[in-house]
């Protein structure tokens, strides 16, 4: 396992610091010759993971309000990215979504930019305090961006394993559409893999529970689940879906249940 340490910039975000070390029970870093992996550090920005310097990439934080996301939810494509496709998004129908695999709240985010209300499931501590510190700052920014706002209501984060979420709301628990993208195993170009997955590989692991998850998230759907994976990659659970939708580095496996509305 790697050493991960919570970190502050200055005495302003101590106490942040010091309840996020109380929640993960990771140490609170105040010797600053200590060695570490990871630090989740708190600055002015929010809340980092800050990777040691021979990791040969920089800090990984979540943002939501500008960047990345920003410019996608305004010139990415709109309902024809491949992603909208998939969850069958249209001017038509808005999908009530489940993701059972949030991460860093990437594609539940472009999701709710389209107009889908989307529930996001995460069971990792660290990457989940990542997610949630990003939302929070986001809900902050709504002030002065009345379409993030509109954004961010339809978005809910929880904490939890999605295999005990599914089973404890049993039969009451539904879903128009239920989206997994697991973890898999490292590939060896390791050079070709974002910073973000090169931590995601040694903070979290793989899902070994995947094909699982895609069983119970079949008799949750309403109308489809869809898989993201790797172009080239197996089926998850060795399950042939419905149809795929390929792209050059990724796939969406869509396993039909019913007709979406019109």
């Amino acid at each position: 396992m790697p050493i991960i340490q919570i970190s502050f910039t200055s005495s302003a975000f101590e106490d942040s610091a010091q309840l996020l070390s109380e929640k993960l029970l990771l140490p609170l870093r105040r010797d600053q010759s200590s060695a570490y992996d990871y630090l989740l550090s708190y600055c002015e920005s929010g809340l980092s993971l800050v990777p040691s310097a021979d990791k040969g990439y920089g800090p990984i934080q979540c943002e939501f309000a500008g960047g990345a996301h920003s410019h996608r939810r305004r010139f990415g494509g709109g309902n024809g990215q491949a992603i909208a496709k998939a969850i069958g998004v249209s001017g038509k129908f808005s999908p009530q979504v489940l993701d059972l695999t949030a991460g860093l709240g990437g594609d539940s985010f472009v999701l709710a930019s389209l107009g889908c209300t989307v529930t996001m499931l995460e069971r990792n501590p660290i990457v989940h305090s990542l997610l949630a510190d990003g939302l929070a700052r986001a809900v902050l920014s709504t002030e002065d961006d009345s379409e993030l706002g509109v954004i961010m209501a339809r978005i809910k984060l929880v904490e939890t394993n999605s295999a005990d979420y599914l089973r404890q709301r049993g039969n009451t628990l539904s879903a128009d559409v239920v989206y997994l993208d697991p973890m898999f195993p490292e590939r060896k170009k390791s050079a070709k893999v974002k910073k973000q997955m090169q931590a995601f590989h040694a903070i979290v692991g793989t899902d070994p529970d995947a094909d699982k998850l895609l069983a119970m998230a079949l008799g949750v759907a309403n109308y489809r689940v869809v898989v993201k994976r790797p172009a080239g990659a197996e089926y998850l659970a060795s399950s042939k879906p419905s149809y795929s939708l390929e792209g050059k580095s990724t796939r969406y496996d869509i396993y039909t249940l019913k007709k979406l509305p019109n």
